[in-house]
């Protein structure tokens, strides 16, 4: 498995994606430090909120191989800048999260800001329904459940 360091918002997902793809129990907690997983890094969601943060997102990338971009389809508004993955120069995926609770516009809204921010690649999950995360899986060289 390709080791990957997860960004996004508070709430957006990071750390129950990274539970799942674990194979632990999914019990939400406020992720108040970096957290690290055999093969992924979750880091908190205030990380991507304050920029003066940017440069321990980019210190904590240099010991991984993908950057995956997360963005919550019910989420107002994505905190992710146009080009942010271009500062990684490592490969960027894109994830959109909560797919099931949202609509078609909100996803397709949270796609475009993946896409803007350097996403390579997209997949929409939502990972409380389980669907949509076997081909993130397989991307991830994870064995699927």
């Amino acid at each position: 498995m390709k080791k990957v360091l997860f960004i996004g918002r508070s709430g957006s997902g990071k750390t129950t994606l990274c539970q799942y793809l674990h194979h632990q129990k999914l019990a939400y907690h406020k992720t108040q430090a970096v957290q690290f997983y055999d093969h992924a890094v979750d880091t908190p969601g205030e990380y991507l909120e304050n920029r003066g943060l940017y440069r321990a997102l980019i210190t904590t990338a240099a010991d991984c191989d993908v950057i995956a971009l997360l963005c919550d389809a019910t989420a107002p508004e994505s905190l992710l800048p146009p080009n942010f993955g271009q500062v990684f120069n490592k490969p960027i995926i894109g994830i959109v999260t909560k797919s099931v609770l949202a609509d078609e516009k909100a996803i397709e809204k949270a796609k475009d800001s993946l896409w803007a921010s350097g996403a390579d690649k997209i997949f929409v999950v939502d990972t409380l329904a389980r669907q949509g995360l076997a081909p993130l899986e397989e991307a991830l060289a994870i064995e699927s459940r």
